[in-house]
């Protein structure tokens, strides 16, 4: 999905949108959060976090401002970090199309379902207990 989906951002006129760059953007989007969260979701450190965040500012998709009355700035997205989120949604919406015309709708709904599921459960405790 993310090699598809790369593939279709550059296409659809996003070429500076590489897989560390394209990590940042999975859901759920970065609007309204701090740099520390954005890197806990991703898997990284918050100074690698923060240079990626750099290079998308730099690039028009994101900006970093203070709420009012606070000194912590917080990571929203532009107009342009919001084209890019739709753009990413309707690439998803494709391939999902095309996924239940091969597999059948039912099957692929089912497969949603329990997608949904699992990624609602709590991770296992250490040694695979719940």
């Amino acid at each position: 999905v993310r090699r598809e989906m790369i593939t279709a951002l550059v296409e659809a006129g996003y070429a500076e949108l590489d897989e560390s760059l394209f990590a940042v953007f999975a859901y759920p989007l970065p609007d309204g959060v701090r740099p520390t969260d954005i890197a806990h979701k991703i898997g990284m450190t918050r100074q690698a976090t923060n240079y990626l965040i750099a290079q998308l500012e730099a690039a028009g998709y994101l900006e970093r401002r203070a709420p009012r009355g606070s000194s912590r700035r917080l990571v929203h997205l532009t107009k342009r970090g919001w084209q890019l989120a739709e753009t990413m949604f309707g690439i998803m919406r494709g391939l999902q199309a095309q996924w239940a015309k091969e597999v059948g709708q039912e099957r692929f709904d089912h497969f949603l379902e329990v997608l949904r599921m699992l990624s609602s459960q709590q991770p296992p405790a250490p040694g695979g207990r719940h």
